[in-house]
């Protein structure tokens, strides 16, 4: 058993050191994000908190946030394990956002230790029960659901897929490593959760906010087939409803007088675009795009047809124009 201090905040003698218990051993990204969620809102409220790894059943009695270990699920308590028998429910199906519309939610996953502090503390975290439940849908449930051996994805190919939960095995001290230990090794895999959580809580939070804009773009949008976007917002799963939308023009997010034209996949979690460019177009770039298209402002187009750029809003809108044809 060892006592994992966090360091990231100066602790204020006059307060109450929070104790954060899970077990020790050998570590998952269910427990790793678990911890990295608590540091997170704990972190945000200037509250002082030490990460204990152990197996003693006093220390975990006595624990404040007990997560992965203790063989009780009780959110009010803040006990978060799903290692009883029975387990700790499942998702239920929930409209609150545009993937879950799509038939897209993690509906039926089981919850793990991951999901059931997120399911308490995310949308406190997020601001909205929205942004929480796009990433319950994005990250937390694909953790629960690998921590609790549900195959999310079906093998085509001997190389299979690279997740952070495969990166989280790398951290894990191996057989020659014997200077390092899971406890340390637990610690950094935290903070580097936390920075990954970070992005994703900011990425969640723009996109609830990026989508009225999109949706008021779409609905106010005479030929539904192009749309155009005054900024480079996340559109895939909010458009992805709808039936209409073939090509989305919208400025470069980072490169100033560009504009791009994407094809609206099918499915946002798949390369199949809903209609291609030209195969003529394909990796063609500046005059020879310029020369089989006719417009004088081409730069290029993606040999795998879902991409087109031009140096003007004019250009690309005649672009996804003649891609229609």
């Amino acid at each position: 058993m060892r006592f994992l201090k966090n360091f990231m905040i100066r602790l204020n003698k006059n307060k109450k050191l929070i104790k954060l218990v899970t077990h020790d051993g050998s570590f998952h990204a269910d427990d790793i994000f678990a911890c990295a969620t608590l540091s997170l809102m704990l972190e945000k409220k200037g509250e002082p908190f030490t990460i204990i790894r152990t197996r003693d059943q006093e220390i975990i009695d006595n624990g404040e946030y007990v997560f992965d270990v203790g063989g009780t699920y009780d959110a009010e308590l803040n006990r978060f394990d799903h290692h009883q028998k029975g387990g700790a429910g499942a998702r239920p199906a929930s409209p609150s956002s545009p993937r879950v519309e799509a038939g897209q939610g993690g509906e039926g996953i089981s919850y793990a230790a991951f999901g059931l502090v997120w399911k308490k503390f995310g949308e406190e975290l997020c601001g909205s029960k929205k942004a929480s439940d796009m990433i319950d849908q994005k990250l937390v449930a694909s953790i629960d659901a690998h921590d609790n051996g549900y195959d999310l994805v079906e093998n085509k190919h001997e190389i299979s897929p690279y997740s952070i939960q495969h990166f989280f095995y790398s951290m894990r001290p191996t057989w020659q490593e014997e200077n390092v230990t899971d406890d340390e090794m637990f610690l950094k895999c935290v903070e580097i959760a936390k920075e990954v959580l970070f992005r994703e809580i900011i990425q969640a939070k723009d996109g609830v906010l990026a989508e009225d804009l999109v949706l008021s773009i779409y609905k106010n949008t005479k030929d539904k087939r192009i749309i155009v976007l005054d900024k480079h917002y996340p559109f895939e799963y909010i458009l992805n409803n709808f039936s209409e939308p073939l090509f989305v023009v919208c400025p470069s997010r980072n490169i100033k007088n560009k504009w791009g034209v994407r094809a609206v996949r099918e499915d946002p979690k798949t390369f199949k675009n809903r209609k291609s460019f030209p195969v003529s177009w394909g990796g063609l770039r500046n005059e020879e795009l310029v020369k089989v298209t006719g417009v004088q402002d081409a730069v290029f187009c993606h040999n795998n047809l879902f991409l087109a750029v031009a140096k003007s809003k004019e250009g690309a809108i005649k672009l996804a124009e003649l891609a229609l044809l």
